[in-house]
């Protein structure tokens, strides 16, 4: 037998090893166990542009189902002048969380800008840790700092939350939870001197346009979203990409 016949099994052996060792590695799809909090028709995924021109700008949107909303009008508006992925989950802070966000960077990045909003799935009690909303938020900008030291940082306020069947009254438990996050949250960019897409201030007056599952919108005010979203990217830009 050959000496390359003896390397055969070991060469397989190796392929199968690596192919097992990535296959542990994969993370599992996340899953949101509260079902009111569903991926709104579409599903918890990293939605990648295709890159033709290297010297655009890119983008990177992250956050939960109300990004699924406002997406593709960014994407659309945003055509000719930045590539935009979009990163669409239904975690809260956390430890986890921000792992995943540093190997999300690391796999998919460069970005110029990361406009990221996470809110709607940390107000049920236990979520995030009693004392850890601020370190925690604090961190997944450090992240991102971190990897990318030249990326330009906008973070999105979340949006109202409404009594269900009853759009356009607000929900009297969960919604003072979300403005307390949305509260914190600003404490924390204001410190990490990020600038702010207030979201929240946008719909309050608004609340007639909620679709009346609670958390969810009427096609009218994903429109006013990403019109903010994209004036905020815009304003962010590099100079030559902007115009």
């Amino acid at each position: 037998m050959s000496a390359r016949s003896h390397l055969l099994p070991i060469a397989t052996g190796l392929l199968l090893f690596t192919a097992s060792l990535l296959h542990s590695q994969t993370p599992a799809a996340p899953v949101e166990t509260d079902q009111r909090l569903h991926a709104d028709g579409k599903s918890w995924k990293f939605n990648k542009a295709v890159i033709v021109d290297k010297s655009r700008p890119r983008v990177l949107l992250i956050g939960d189902s109300i990004l699924g909303g406002y997406m593709n009008p960014v994407i659309e508006a945003m055509k000719g002048k930045a590539y935009v992925d979009a990163w669409m989950h239904p975690h809260a802070q956390s430890e986890n969380l921000n792992k995943l966000l540093a190997a999300a960077l690391q796999e998919h990045g460069p970005y110029d800008i990361i406009h990221f909003n996470m809110g709607l799935h940390g107000w049920q009690p236990g979520r995030i840790k009693e004392g850890t909303f601020k370190p925690l938020t604090l961190a997944f900008i450090q992240v991102i700092r971190t990897q990318l030291p030249k990326a330009k940082i906008i973070w999105a306020s979340s949006t109202p939350v409404t009594v269900k069947g009853r759009p356009g009254e607000a929900d009297p438990v969960i919604n003072p939870i979300i403005i307390e996050h949305n509260r914190l949250a600003a404490e924390v960019m204001a410190e990490a001197h990020v600038p702010i897409d207030d979201l929240y201030a946008l719909l309050a007056p608004k609340l007639d346009l909620a679709r009346g599952d609670q958390f969810h919108w009427k096609p009218e005010a994903y429109q006013l979203l990403a019109k903010s979203v994209t004036e905020s990217l815009l304003q962010n830009l590099p100079a030559a990409a902007s115009k």
